[in-house]
């Protein structure tokens, strides 16, 4: 398993959550965490944000630092 990334010139930050007519996700990744809470101190001390909208009590949803949302979550 592995991931790839590459540079865009055109890129837009994506809105989170969606909104009609502005630039949406380019992908949906999920983390399966054990500690929800130590995940996502890590997280953050990495660069992420944690969102303002979050549509569920057992997942966190964060942005990278070029504002891409990602999920963690308790396995």
């Amino acid at each position: 398993m592995g991931l790839s990334f590459q540079r865009e010139r055109a890129y837009l930050r994506p809105t989170w959550p969606a909104e009609s007519g502005r630039q949406q996700m380019m992908m949906h990744l999920e983390i399966g965490v054990e500690d929800l809470t130590a995940a996502l101190d890590h997280a953050l001390a990495c660069g992420a944000t944690l969102t303002e909208f979050q549509p569920q009590d057992d997942v966190r949803v964060c942005l990278d630092p070029d504002g891409h949302p990602f999920c963690l979550w308790v396995e």
